[in-house]
């Protein structure tokens, strides 16, 4: 089951029935699911014992490897190290993440840069960017080599393309390529889809132009299929980093926990990173995880070092999850440009580094 959700919402309204929905969602719809360290089967991360509970909201599956910090976090423990009793919790996109968040059932959430800053600027809320994981597009758009390649943003006009929900990171992403293309992102529609290797059926039977996956999926895609074909929006998108954001409230009223959180994120972050051979990461995530992309060796070390390189950038290793001042304001100019955010706003307050280790 779908469930398509408005961009953003209005705060006032949501925060008197959220829990509920929230709860009724998880039990209803069989799609929402959540893990924590206390598991059974946890590698390293404990009982959970009097460890301090917090909730983590994905706009994410929980059965893929872009996730892959929040999950190693819970699975060696580096949550637990820091005194925390971490669930994860899946949400249907960024526009629920960012309700849920405002709501106060969840205390962090990973959205992208252009939601955090749509959601600032256009509906005032007082989300807070508090690192960036990723510093380029982890965002990958899959189309069919012979029914209609998708080599330019052009090829997409006219046509219907796949996103997870409506409004959210996905969707967004697809209207600022194509506006910093010169068109007009209206004249390319949208169809909410699963982000399954199985929607790629809708691809071969032209009832979409493609849809936008994450890049493990993209990478099992190709792997199975030699029809698959991949548009990278990297070289038309410098906003899509993507943030660990919380509201104001958090941070003055859980800030110490929210420092631990960034802190056992970080030490997640770097553990990778400095498994340059990746086979710990993935031994570890197995030890609690399976699914596709991480059962599949080759699968699994190319999509993870796919995402190092993001993680990186060419800040290097000792700026993992900072956020760097010039490109925020440079990906603020470049949503302002293409009419996505009203401009002339100072992005600056947006974000805070000093709730991340040694900070």
């Amino acid at each position: 089951m779908r469930i398509n959700t408005p961009q953003l919402f209005d705060r006032r309204s949501f925060l008197k029935n959220s829990a509920l929905a929230f709860a009724a969602a998880t039990v209803g719809s069989g799609v929402l699911v959540a893990c924590g360290s206390g598991d059974s089967g946890s590698s390293g991360g404990g009982s959970g014992g009097g460890n301090e509970k917090v909730t983590y909201l994905s706009i994410l599956p929980l059965e893929t490897l872009s996730l892959a910090p929040e999950l190693l976090g819970v699975a060696g423990g580096y949550f637990a190290k820091h005194g925390l009793d971490v669930e994860l919790q899946a949400t249907k996109g960024s526009a629920q993440a960012i309700q849920t968040l405002l709501s106060g059932v969840g205390l962090v959430t990973r959205i992208g840069q252009i939601d955090l800053m749509a959601a600032v600027t256009k509906a005032n809320q007082p989300l807070v960017n508090i690192g960036t994981l990723n510093r380029t597009t982890m965002l990958r758009f899959v189309y069919s080599k012979k029914n209609h390649p998708i080599e330019k943003p052009e090829d997409m006009v006219g046509k219907t393309m796949g996103v997870p929900s409506e409004g959210g990171t996905s969707d967004n992403v697809v209207s600022l390529v194509l506006a910093n293309a010169g068109i007009d992102p209206g004249k390319v529609k949208r169809q909410v889809v699963g982000l399954t290797p199985g929607t790629f059926n809708l691809v071969e039977q032209g009832r979409i132009v493609g849809y936008v996956v994450s890049t493990d999926t993209a990478n099992i895609l190709k792997a199975q299929n030699p029809d698959v074909g991949v548009f990278e929006p990297a070289e038309w998108v410098k906003a899509d980093s993507q943030v660990y954001a919380t509201t104001k409230s958090a941070l003055q009223e859980k800030g110490e926990t929210i420092r631990k959180f960034m802190a056992g994120l970080r030490d997640a972050v770097a553990a990778m990173v400095a498994d340059e051979s990746l086979d710990e990461t993935i031994k570890v995530l197995r030890s609690k995880y399976s699914f596709s992309t991480l059962n599949d060796d080759n699968i699994a070390k190319q999509s993870l070092q796919m995402a190092r390189e993001s993680w990186l950038g060419d800040e290097g290793p000792d700026k993992l999850l900072v956020t760097n001042e010039e490109r925020w304001a440079a990906g603020y100019k470049e949503l302002a440009d293409a009419g996505m955010v009203p401009g002339g706003a100072d992005p600056k307050p947006w974000f805070d580094n000093s709730f991340l280790p040694n900070a």
